[in-house]
Formats: C-alpha cells, sequence, structure tokens
C-alpha cells in the first residue's frame, strides 16, 4: 500500500515549522519549545506505522446473468498488519450497481483472511469487467492514510430478458434439410397439399379412398414437405437515440435475441449482420451453440460513429445464402442502412422490415414548434415504411412497450396477402 500523509500531520509540520521560524526571527526559544511537539508528532507517528501489505481477491458467483439478475461476490482480504477500518470501494461501469454502501468498511486482523460479501444487480445487459478495489486504511494516531488499488479482472456477460414471439415469419423459399418449415413445393411430408390421379409408382398409403371411391378412379395425396431455412437477423447500429439512461439500441437487442432463439428452435439456421460504423456478421448455423454465438455477437453491437457510406456489397456473400429470410431490426434513424436495406430489396432478397421505434426515447415536446416537429417527424417515419410496402417489404413499427408479436404478425399478414411487384 501507498503512505500518504493526512491533513493532520501535515497541518502539525507547517504549525512546528512556524514555530521554529519565529523563535529564530524573534530570538525566543520558548516558542521552539512550543513547536517541537508538533515536529515530533509525525516524526513518532511515522515510526510507529510500518506500510502494511495488503491483497483483496475478488471472485464472481457466476460470469453470466439475465437483466435485474443478482450476482454474488466476495472479496478476501489479507494483511500482515492490524487494519481498522478497512475501507473499501468498487467502482462499477454504468449498468451495474452494488446493493447496499458503497465505499465499505471491514476490520482486518494480521493473519485472518476478512471476508465481505456483495451483491450486484444487472440493471443492463453488455459485457462488463469487474474487480477493481480500491482500498483505504490509517495508522492507530491517525496521521497517515494507506491507499492501494487491485485489478483482478473477472468478466461478466448479463443477456437481455427474453421478448415473447409466438408466430414467426415465414419464408418464401425453404432449403433442401429437414426442419419445421413448411415448404411451398410438393414432396413428402404431413402438410396436406392436393390430390392428383394414381400413376405407377405411386405408394399405396397415399392413396386417398374416399375421393378414389367418388370419382371411380385411384386418386393420391400430395403433401408439402418440411424443410427449414435460413434466417439472417439484420441489425441497424448506425445510430441509437438515449433519453433518461435508457437507449432505443435495448430494445433492438432483446428483439434481436428472441427472433434467433425462436427460429433456432425450429431447427432452422440463423445467421447475423451488425450493420453499422463497424460491419460484424455471423455465419448462418443452427444447434445450441449457434444460439449462444448469436447471443454473444449482440451483446458486442455498439454504435460506432463513422461518416463513410457502407455499402451492402461488403458483406460477404456467403452471410446472405440464396433463399434467405432476412430480418431487419432497425430504428430508421440512418440514411445509410435505409439505403442498404432497399438494395437488398432490389437484388431479390427475401425481406422484411421491423421498425422499432425510438419515439419514446426523444425527449417530450416542451412547446408547440418541438410538438409541430415531432409530428413531422413521425410522417416522415411513416412515409419511409410506406416506401418499402410499395416495394413488396412487410414493414411494422414496434414500440418498446408492446408484445414483439404485434409487429410480426403484422408483417406475417402483409407477406401473406401483398404480392411483390415485378420488376
Amino acid at each position: 500500500m501507498t503512505r500518504t500523509a493526512t491533513r493532520k500531520p501535515a497541518g502539525y509540520i507547517l504549525a512546528g515549522t512556524l514555530g521554529l521560524v519565529g523563535a529564530l526571527a524573534l530570538g525566543r526559544p520558548e516558542l521552539a519549545a512550543l513547536a517541537a511537539p508538533f515536529l515530533l508528532l509525525p516524526a513518532v507517528a511515522f515510526a510507529l506505522a510500518p506500510q502494511p501489505s495488503v491483497e483483496a481477491l475478488f471472485r464472481l458467483e457466476r460470469s453470466r446473468a439475465l437483466e435485474n439478475a443478482a450476482v454474488r461476490a466476495t472479496v478476501e482480504i489479507v494483511s500482515d498488519a492490524e487494519l481498522d477500518p478497512l475501507e473499501l470501494f468498487f467502482p462499477l461501469p454504468p449498468g451495474l450497481r452494488i446493493e447496499g454502501p458503497n465505499p465499505v468498511s471491514v476490520s482486518v486482523r494480521p493473519g485472518r483472511p476478512a471476508i465481505l460479501d456483495l451483491t450486484i444487480r444487472c440493471e443492463r445487459w453488455g459485457g462488463y469487467v469487474l474487480g477493481e478495489v480500491y482500498l483505504r486504511a490509517w495508522d492507530q494516531l491517525g496521521a497517515f492514510r494507506f491507499e492501494t488499488r487491485v485489478e483482478p479482472a473477472r468478466p461478466l456477460r448479463v443477456y437481455p430478458r427474453d421478448e415473447s414471439v409466438r408466430a414467426l415469419i415465414r419464408p418464401r423459399e425453404t432449403q433442401p434439410l429437414a426442419g419445421n418449415q413448411t415448404a411451398r413445393v410438393k414432396g413428402d411430408g404431413i402438410e396436406f397439399a392436393d390430390i392428383r390421379p394414381f400413376v405407377v409408382g405411386d405408394r399405396v398409403r397415399r392413396i386417398n379412398w374416399r375421393a378414389s371411391a367418388r370419382r371411380d378412379a385411384l386418386w393420391v395425396n400430395e403433401s408439402h414437405p418440411e424443410r427449414n431455412t435460413d434466417v439472417v437477423i439484420f441489425l441497424d447500429a448506425f445510430a441509437e437515440m438515449r433519453y433518461g439512461g435508457e437507449s432505443s439500441l435495448d430494445p433492438l437487442v432483446r428483439a434481436a435475441i428472441a427472433v434467433a432463439r425462436r427460429y433456432l428452435g425450429l431447427r432452422d439456421r440463423v445467421g447475423l449482420v451488425s450493420f453499422g460504423g463497424i460491419l460484424r456478421w455471423l455465419e448462418p448455423a443452427g444447434g445450441v451453440v449457434q444460439a449462444y454465438r448469436v447471443v454473444e455477437a449482440v451483446l458486442d453491437t455498439r454504435v460506432a460513429l463513422s461518416y463513410a457510406w457502407k455499402d451492402v456489397d461488403v458483406i460477404p456473400r456467403r452471410t446472405l445464402p440464396a433463399n434467405a429470410l432476412v430480418v431487419a431490426l432497425t430504428p430508421l434513424l440512418d440514411r445509410r442502412s435505409i439505403g442498404a436495406l432497399l438494395d437488398l430489396s432490389g437484388r431479390g432478397y427475401d425481406l422484411c422490415v421491423v421498425d422499432v421505434s425510438p419515439v419514446a426515447f426523444a425527449p417530450p415536446p416542451r412547446d408547440d414548434a418541438e410538438r409541430l416537429a415531432r409530428r413531422v417527424w413521425a410522417l416522415q417515419r411513416e412515409s419511409v415504411r410506406a416506401r418499402f410496402r410499395s416495394l413488396g417489404v412487410a414493414a411494422a413499427e414496434w414500440s418498446a412497450d408492446a408484445p414483439l408479436a404485434a409487429p410480426m404478425e403484422e408483417v406475417a399478414a402483409f407477406r401473406h396477402y401483398a404480392h411483390a411487384p415485378r420488376h
């Protein structure tokens, strides 16, 4: 620990020095006798206060947690000298807080480790590194202060809470692998499609005996096969809005994780493109491992300042496979992301847009001019969604205070009844 003189001995030294200077200037030896104790006290305190050696070991109960969950942490302090009290301060990044006082005072005896239990509340998703601890103690006379800092790095990943997604968006085309998505083509499956006349080679179990009896000929059932699909989540991280400590990026991240988990649960392959100042991508894959990859990639989503135009052509071809369903989650705040989505639509990708509304994160209007500007902004946002719909791309607005199932149902209904225009 580093030894630092507090204000008290500094005042003693100043008083003693002034006393000696006065004694020499005025030729009064009694002033020197009065000043001697003020200089003697810091010297005695320095001799009686050897610099202690303190070690602190920071441990976390677990390295992963959900939003609003509590994580227990322990700090083990070992010292070669008696420290009573020893103050500990834990600086935490925004999004985490300690339940209880901070700093905390404990008593440490030499050779006996002191155990301090803490409860850390995870208020916001993200990746954190914890373990920095500031320690402070005083000598018995209160003349000197001992300080040190410990930096044991302990990672903590806080996952967003799940959004409820009951219905998913069906793709136009599927992949030739088994899954839970009903393909539009006909083949072996359990979903009824149509009936047709019997031909040589058809299986007997496919004969529709009721239809055959009415037509005096053999007719067989046709089915839609169950296949999987490739889903690419387009995460727009070009811009965000903040108000009251909350960010429009929070519902965006929660929606991305909920959609990815739901599709992966249906044995589909899911990929991720985080499109912003920095391009990040995750190639489509399936399984439980891919679910963790998607979550880890989404937790690293940040808004990076960039004035460069990011063309969608920089995305690797394998990231957007043929016949993939592209689910775009965007606040529609940046022209570059809107242009990239329009370009995807023009290139024939199966695209749908969920507008994660940032309106709730805008400060409330204070006068008529701001209210008018807010209405104009809302009309501009609606015009962007209307432009997507005119191109045959389903676009729905989602507010964070509503269930995610609502815009997903709206998108599914649009895709069911609308047809993309011919180019």
